[in-house]
């Protein structure tokens, strides 16, 4: 189990976003596509308690990896969000998902987006690109890594919260007055 410790951004322009944390020497992890599907039984009890059952696939040119995780209620402390997260490798997330399914979860969010996952020393940059919201970067990561990858990025430090991504789906609803889609059955009005 790890105590994942994150801020989330805006970021206007990706692209010298990226070149300006490639310049401070992050490496390249992961680029690609990542999609989460989140489990709870009807009625939410998972979501009551701020606990989220997810199973993740990552894809970068057809090398599919799939997880399940578990993420404990979300905690802000000294300005960082902060969660308990369990996870394993799933051979088969047909068969997981199955599974699930027949135990009585029901998938209540798909969140679609691509990826473009950097290391900066011991911290973890992500940049993610949704169907229709604002692109956002992840920082992730002990709290003085964290805060050398926020300097790396050339964004202010004030853009980085450690709001949930509601909050960026509440934020870009009411200044663009559109609905924000994090997968493309939300594009497509489904």
């Amino acid at each position: 189990m790890i105590d994942e410790t994150e801020l989330k951004a805006v970021v206007p322009d990706v692209a010298a976003c990226r070149a300006r944390v490639e310049a401070a020497g992050a490496r390249l992890l992961f680029e690609g596509t990542l999609v989460d599907r989140r489990w709870d039984l009807p009625h939410g009890p998972l979501a009551a308690r701020d606990e989220v059952l997810r199973v993740r696939t990552t894809d970068a040119a057809g090398a599919a990896r799939h997880t399940l995780d578990w993420k404990g209620p979300t905690r802000v402390g000294q300005g960082y969000k902060r969660r308990l997260e369990r996870s394993t490798d799933v051979g088969d997330a047909t068969v997981l998902e199955h599974a699930l399914a027949s135990a009585g979860f029901i998938v209540v969010r798909e969140v679609e987006r691509a990826v473009a996952q950097y290391a900066l020393g011991d911290a973890t940059l992500r940049f993610e690109r949704y169907p229709r919201l604002d692109d956002l970067v992840e920082v992730e990561g002990a709290p003085a890594a964290l805060e050398a990858a926020i300097a790396a990025t050339g964004l202010p430090r004030a853009a980085f919260t450690a709001a949930r991504l509601a909050d960026f789906v509440a934020d870009f609803e009411r200044r663009t007055r559109r609905r924000a889609a994090l997968s493309a059955r939300e594009l497509a009005g489904g």
